[in-house]
């Protein structure tokens, strides 16, 4: 009997073990620990915008193949076979002779295979400025590439330092939550002593009801800051995460806007990429000029024929044959297709040119901002540092006063609605501060990954 209770209670235990022990690995294994670094990697892995980006990088890479090609020589390979129908043979007759001589049979049957190459040896510089096009295009391309992952990158480190801000306010707001609860327990042992009045109490109560509220919200944004996060990073929404970085500090840098500027303007991908499209736009209008000279090919073919129509007489059977020469084509008139041709490719390097333009008036206003931003968030993290320092020193003076009955709750809970939001002001400046820098590196085109 106590064998028999020993081994039940050994499966038991055994399977309660294996049970909580699968528990604590698929939860583990659901959660995760993120850097901002490991976030940005894993992010540009999985980003669909990246995908997409790569994909044109392809397209560009095969029409710079595409172009090249049709400067090789081509061989092609061509097979016909075709039955005619039935009809006397050639025959010629003579007076001297009783009976018509029979010169040619008819063949009814017919094969013809035809080897032929054909090499471009001048098309008007098409295919060359073509090619070069071709190139410049794809180089833009690669340079939109790297701004693409630039960019996704800088959706990453901003869904990150969301949930940063995010879970330090809930923070705020328990710490918050704690301050009350203590105030409400010296309240409720101030009014068993008569030296408040019960409406004292309830005011911290109802601020404390007022604060769980918050907390209610606070924990709904951390949520959806996660939310995002995953989605950015290419996790499942519902996906348990956690962040890990170092505590966000003050570092005063000097910036000058002239040197921010410069930067940009060297180092901005999308400038150079709108550059390389201004020379391949300058190519197209070279090969829409193409039109307007002549287009000389080599070209040879290869017969093998049954029957083959250079061999006379005509005989049912495969024979051999070759031919090699130089053929000129030359556009007299067309009805102004080549005027037309040329018209749209300066009128789109115009487009061009004007978007690069445009381009650069805009980086230097989204530096300009960029750089006001960061200014600013400067200034708003030192103001809010010292509101902060402010707001401790008055709550701890009206915190004494009212555990002696100096200050009435009313002041308490002023002090403490202004030491809660001066907290959450730093946060929120310090937060702010990061993303204006990260964001003015990215405005002058530094790399984020």
């Amino acid at each position: 009997m106590n064998k028999e209770y020993y081994q039940i209670n050994r499966s038991l235990f055994t399977f309660v073990f294996l049970l909580l022990s699968f528990l604590f690995s698929h939860n583990f294994a659901q959660t995760k620990v993120y850097t901002l670094d490991a976030s940005i990697q894993l992010g540009i892995i999985n980003s669909k915008t990246l995908k997409i980006s790569n994909s044109k990088l392809a397209i560009s890479s095969a029409k710079v193949t595409e172009i090249s090609s049709q400067r090789m020589p081509k061989l092609s390979f061509n097979a016909t076979y075709m039955r005619l129908s039935e009809v006397p043979p050639f025959e010629i007759s003579l007076p001297i002779l009783p009976a018509p001589i029979t010169v040619q049979e008819a063949v009814l049957n017919n094969y013809n295979f035809k080897l032929s190459l054909q090499q471009p040896i001048f098309t008007g510089f098409k295919l060359s400025s073509l090619h070069s096009a071709a190139e410049y295009n794809f180089e833009s391309t690669e340079l939109e590439y790297s701004n693409d992952i630039n960019e996704e990158a800088f959706k990453i480190i901003s869904a990150f330092y969301n949930i940063y801000k995010a879970e330090n306010t809930n923070k705020i707001i328990e710490e918050n939550l704690k301050s009350l609860e203590a105030h409400i327990k010296d309240s409720k042992n101030f009014l068993a002593n008569d030296l408040i009045i019960k409406n004292d109490l309830l005011k911290i109560e109802v601020q404390y009801s007022s604060v769980q509220l918050k907390k209610v919200e606070a924990e709904n944004g951390l949520e959806i800051a996660k939310a995002l996060f995953n989605k950015t990073i290419g996790n499942e929404i519902s996906d348990e995460v956690n962040i890990k970085t170092d505590k966000i500090s003050l570092s005063i840098d000097s910036y000058d806007f002239n040197t921010l500027l410069n930067e940009a303007k060297n180092n901005r991908l999308e400038l150079e990429s709108i550059s390389k499209k201004v020379l391949a736009g300058k190519e197209q209008v070279s090969a829409s000029n193409s039109g307007w000279y002549p287009s000389v090919f080599l070209f040879s073919d290869f017969y093998y024929s049954r029957p083959n129509q250079r061999y006379f007489p005509i005989k049912d059977q495969f024979d051999d044959s070759w031919d090699v020469g130089v053929t000129l084509s030359w556009d007299i008139w067309n009805w102004g297709y080549n005027s037309s041709q040329t018209q749209q490719a300066e009128n789109n390097l115009v487009q061009l040119e004007t978007a690069k333009s445009q381009l650069e008036d805009g980086i230097e206003i989204e530096v300009y901002n960029s750089y006001l931003n960061l200014q600013s968030a400067i200034k708003k993290v030192n103001l809010t540092k010292l509101t902060l320092e402010q707001a401790e020193e008055n709550y701890r003076i009206t915190n004494d006063k009212y555990l002696v009955q100096l200050a009435s709750s009313t002041d308490l809970l002023d002090a403490e609605s202004s030491l809660y939001s001066a907290k959450v002001d730093v946060l929120n400046s310090l937060v702010d501060y990061e993303l204006a820098k990260i964001k003015l590196d990215k405005s002058v085109g530094k790399k984020l990954y």
